[in-house]
């Protein structure tokens, strides 16, 4: 059983149809690229594979799941427990330390600070981080803000990871360093990801990489 499916999923913003029928399947460790021009329909297709939008129509299986079939407040459950999300612009909250941020989801999964912290310092010492713990986002770097996001959508063990052009924001030598972290965190935790990228050296590293052109998958 394929770990997501998605057929047929259209999407149109008043008369312009941004999505024109996308099919799509996934496998566990899996690290899928999706790659296009500007306006072609990446951030579009992102956000309704993370369910952060509805389709207009076309279903989405993520293990085995049926997504939109899910009403609003049962859906973001399910968004909370089985996907994880990173940005170009990490996104962390300036007021919490790199610890906490990374322990809000857990928190809102119901989770006990002393287990989401455990976890948490778990995480921040894969990435090399536990050091950082206590500092705020203001005392990181570019790299290291990006490597707490990635630590945040890790918290809650998701199914899947949705990165929208996740080192578009670093240098070449931090954006390296991130995306090898991608495919160490895929080869120890098994860990999928499906990342929207410009990077042709991430996409190029990348299981499988997807062209979108014009609101469909070139074949």
């Amino acid at each position: 059983m394929s770990l997501l499916v998605c057929e047929n999923l259209r999407k149109s913003y008043g008369s312009l149809e941004v999505l024109k029928g996308i099919d799509l399947r996934m496998e566990e460790a899996e690290i899928i690229s999706i790659v296009g021009k500007s306006g072609a329909g990446k951030t579009t297709l992102l956000q309704i594979l993370g369910t952060l939008d509805r389709p207009d129509s076309g279903t989405i299986r993520l293990k085995d799941m049926d997504v939109f079939g899910q009403k609003d407040r049962k859906l973001s459950a399910f968004r909370n427990k089985h996907i994880g999300f990173v940005f170009q612009f990490h996104q962390l909250l300036p007021e919490f330390t790199a610890l906490e941020n990374i322990c809000i989801p857990a928190f809102i999964a119901g989770k006990s600070k002393a287990d989401a912290s455990k976890r948490a310092m778990e995480l921040l010492g894969m990435l090399d981080l536990a050091e950082r713990a206590e500092h705020k986002p203001s005392e990181l770097s570019g790299g290291e803000q990006q490597r707490v996001a990635v630590a945040r959508s890790l918290i809650n063990d998701p199914a899947v990871v949705f990165a929208d052009e996740p080192s578009g924001n670093l240098d070449s030598a931090t954006a390296a360093a991130l995306h090898q972290l991608f495919f160490r965190l895929r080869d120890e935790l098994r860990q999928s990801f499906v990342i929207v990228t410009h990077n042709d050296e991430l996409a190029a590293m990348t299981d499988r990489t997807l062209r979108i052109t014009d609101g469909r998958i070139a074949l």
